[in-house]
């Protein structure tokens, strides 16, 4: 059975929406929007706010454990914020090597640190020693900056310096989010180190995600933008795991309720400037799997009331 990690997306895969994908379900693990570290101590409202899952024990509402992700390049400071972290309980530390931001590249972190593997190496053994040993901690990488030429080095860093797993993103900074994903890649860097390695990139349906599999020779696979455009990509994937007869497909019907919890949430949780882009962009992912979603964008896409689109989401409830 293929396990599946619900990916962290800065604006978009944040705690709402950890919420309802995890209660729609096949999700085992998540991790949280990366916590940027720079030089001081970080106040436990600023890890509660990213991770508001830390006042349940380091779950979701449904259950399911929420890693935490930092990012940062001064290897005493990660390590200070990481152990003060580590004491409100998340299911483990994760650093982001990955991010191809360029505000966040030009101060060094994120992806950028892919072009200096013994640093990455550093970072992850300070905050390896900061936390307790019975605490995770993994990393998140791209295949590189510019290219893919130091791929296995930063892999092979990640491991020295104590992370217990690793997820690829099969593209470079370079790359950005443009398809395709390189899975073919990752069999090369699961060769060069002994920890398990996670496989993520460009995985929309359960075709991608089977074939991920087999190409990348993961048995992990984390997803991102293809379960939020298609909630039930999980369930479906753990159906095709089952030698299930017809393909699992969640209806639109099904999804109401939880486009409701979300836009009560997004309402409930985040700043009133955020409201309606917030539903829009998840309608707007939506249309790539649901014909439903397109008409809910269309008509909600000049709304910017809260009373109307509450209105709105409430019409659109099953009887």
């Amino acid at each position: 059975m293929t396990t599946l990690l619900l990916a962290p997306m800065e604006g978009l895969l944040d705690f709402v929406l950890r919420d309802v994908l995890t209660r729609v379900g096949g999700v085992d693990r998540c991790v949280s929007e990366f916590i940027r570290v720079t030089g001081t101590l970080l106040p436990d409202k600023v890890f509660l706010r990213y991770i508001p899952e830390l006042a349940n024990g380091g779950r979701t509402l449904a259950g399911v454990p929420v890693r935490a992700q930092l990012l940062g390049s001064d290897p005493v400071s990660l390590a200070e914020n990481a152990a003060r972290l580590a004491e409100l309980g998340p299911e483990g530390i994760d650093l982001n090597f990955g991010c191809p931001a360029k505000v966040v590249n030009r101060h060094g972190g994120g992806a950028a640190l892919l072009r200096e593997p013994e640093r990455i190496a550093g970072l992850v053994a300070a905050v390896r020693r900061a936390v307790p040993a019975h605490l995770p901690v993994s990393a998140k990488m791209r295949l590189g900056y510019d290219d893919a030429s130091r791929a296995l080095e930063c892999a092979q860093a990640m491991e020295a310096g104590g992370a217990c797993e690793l997820v690829v993103h099969a593209r470079t900074k370079a790359d950005g989010y443009r398809p395709p994903a390189y899975w073919e890649r990752i069999p090369a860097i699961r060769a060069a180190v002994r920890i398990p390695v996670v496989a993520n990139g460009e995985i929309w349906t359960v075709q991608d995600a089977l074939r991920c599999r087999e190409v990348s020779g993961a048995g992990a696979l984390m997803l991102g933008r293809g379960i939020v455009a298609d909630p039930g990509l999980g369930l479906a994937i753990r159906a095709a795991d089952a030698g299930a007869a017809e393909p699992f497909a969640l209806p639109w019907s099904a999804l109401l309720p939880q486009i409701a919890l979300f836009w009560q949430l997004v309402c409930d949780g985040l700043e009133p400037r955020q409201w309606a882009g917030r539903l829009k962009q998840w309608l707007n992912l939506l249309r790539r799997r649901y014909p439903e979603a397109e008409a809910a964008f269309q008509h909600v896409r000049t709304m910017t009331d809260q009373r109307e689109i509450s209105l709105w989401v409430a019409a659109q409830q099953p009887r």
